[in-house]
């Protein structure tokens, strides 16, 4: 059995986890590539009993406060189907420039690819109460305020802070309060 980079500490408890694209390359600015991180949501919400309190996708990483049986799993499998995904678009679109940053940043011990499209871990956080849901789910959602992408965080289209604020976001997510 390989080792897990991913410190779930319970299972049964919520976790904050943070997954971000190597370089930093700002590949969620594509709708198309966008897509991939909600269907693979939508997927393990469906088959693998995720369940997703929170969630923001910006132009290069995501929030996101999600708990599962098998949370580690979850996590390794969302990473592991979207990079084939998203990597697979970038071939069919011809974006040349961001697969050799994605080539030349993929680890060396990675022989197994011959790109590498997110960064190890996913600093996996437990939640283990009320404050610090709210803590964690008020940072997701005014993460693209804090930017200033948006005036409000629910005029931020891929994030649950729609959700939160009675209108139908992109994607299911269970509302804490």
């Amino acid at each position: 059995m390989g080792r897990s980079r991913y410190t779930i500490t319970e299972a049964d408890k919520p976790h904050f986890l943070t997954c971000t694209v190597m370089e930093w390359l700002p590949l969620f600015i594509r709708p198309y590539i966008v897509e991939h991180l909600l269907n693979c949501w939508r997927y393990q919400q469906a088959h693998h009993e995720l369940k997703l309190y929170g969630y923001v996708i910006l132009e290069n990483h995501l929030h996101f406060v999600a708990q599962a049986p098998d949370l580690g799993k979850c996590l390794s499998q969302f990473k592991s189907f979207t990079a084939r995904q998203i990597i697979n678009d970038l071939q069919t679109k011809g974006a040349n420039k961001a697969l050799q940053r994605l080539r030349f940043s993929k680890r060396a011990h990675k022989q197994d690819r011959l790109y590498q499209l997110w960064q190890e871990g996913a600093h996996a956080e437990m939640v283990y109460g009320e404050s610090v849901m709210r803590q964690k789910l008020d940072y997701i959602h005014n993460n693209p305020v804090k930017r200033g992408y948006v005036d409000l965080p629910e005029h931020w289209r891929y994030s649950s802070a729609r959700d939160y604020a009675g209108i139908e976001g992109l994607i299911k997510v269970q509302c804490w309060y």
